[in-house]
């Protein structure tokens, strides 16, 4: 198991880089401590992948290191990082048996054939593919292969780090939770170092215990979920983390009240005169409609979806979604809406802006 440092690390796939628009990755220094649970999230293009090259030697980055505890492996050939890789589409060999497959990496180290069985045996049943192990892999579902895939990637104990590249795309509903469940077992049992890539919010807040937020080809935070839901560094992870996800009210922020349109909404925090485009952000689930306290609202319709209810309104000519508590009446009279003011983020050009003591 390793640290992994990234220093002053980018990454341009055009030969002769000279803005940050040519950068697929922009420069970034982080540290992943070592046995770490981490994943990293973000729409498709966003750079999560080629990140996940360069940590695993695939891709060699335009500048900047790499390093492994101390050892610098920036040139360092994937076979000699003693990692373990996991892809989206499953990598098996058809001719050996499922048994052959789990235990081929450690066959190819020479490991005691006493160990590798019960180790086979162990990821067999994390897997739940004890009842086939003596079947070939020839003629299973994609499922199953990609089930195959995850187990080879997790048989080893001895890696500095175990890299999963949206493992679980072909794997069904109800798999995925019991492989998710497994892999959280696997990382409290043996402590690998973990790097989990997937563009699904709740495979990377159930798996990590920090998540790695993507946009654009840069870092725009590193978090636990409850910071990633409730101080999003960026008005990006506001949208992107949540079921919906964060309101964002383009508002004036002047000390302790932010202004829209001539209403006053009252923050939990003071903040100094702030320049360029500034926001108030505001979790649905933070926002409760009233009979008169708050911002003028009108609601465009109501989804039930089982334990709340959704409200899709406007306030000012701006879209707003509201949780409302199951039970909770939703009449005519409910005209207006409040915010928990210590619940409320504010935003200049997109960055959250932390505010003093109001």
């Amino acid at each position: 198991m390793a640290q992994i440092t990234l220093q002053n690390l980018a990454h341009s796939y055009l030969p002769n880089p000279g803005k940050d628009a040519d950068f697929a990755l922009k420069q970034m220094d982080h540290v992943w401590q070592d046995g770490g649970a981490y994943a990293l999230l973000g729409s498709s293009g966003c750079g999560k992948t080629t990140l996940l090259n360069i940590i695993s030697g695939l891709l060699r980055p335009s500048q900047g290191r790499v390093l492994f505890g101390d050892r610098d492996v920036t040139d360092a050939p994937t076979a000699a990082r003693n990692i373990a890789q996991v892809f989206q589409f499953p990598v098996v060999y058809d001719t050996m048996t499922v048994r052959d497959n789990l235990a081929f990496p450690l066959r190819n180290r020479g490991m005691d054939p006493t160990y590798i069985a019960a180790r086979v045996q162990q990821i067999a049943q994390m897997i739940g593919m004890e009842d086939t192990l003596s079947r070939k892999a020839q003629g299973l579902t994609a499922d199953a292969k990609q089930k195959i895939s995850l187990g080879r990637g997790m048989v080893r104990e001895d890696v500095n780090a175990i890299l999963f590249d949206e493992p679980l795309t072909v794997i069904d509903p109800h798999m995925k939770w019991e492989l998710r469940t497994q892999l959280k077992k696997l990382h409290r049992d043996f402590g690998h170092t973990m790097i989990y890539v997937t563009h699904d919010q709740t495979e990377a807040l159930t798996f990590a215990d920090k998540v790695v937020v993507m946009y654009d080809g840069r870092v725009v935070q590193m978090g636990t979920p409850e910071e990633l839901f409730e101080t999003p560094a960026h008005t990006f992870v506001g949208y992107f983390i949540g079921s919906p996800g964060m309101n964002l009210l383009e508002a004036k922020i002047d000390g302790s009240r932010a202004h829209l349109q001539g209403q006053s909404v009252a923050l939990g925090a003071s903040y100094a005169p702030l320049a360029g485009c500034t926001q108030i952000g505001i979790r649905p689930e933070y926002a409760t409609l009233t009979r008169g306290d708050g911002l003028p609202v009108r609601i465009k319709r109501v989804e039930d979806v089982g334990r709340h209810r959704l409200i899709r309104a406007e306030v000012l000519g701006q879209p707003l979604s509201i949780v409302a508590p199951e039970g909770q009446e939703i009449g005519a009279d409910l005209t207006h809406v409040a915010f928990a003011p210590d619940r409320i983020n504010v935003y200049a050009d997109d960055w959250r802006v932390q505010g003093g003591t109001a």
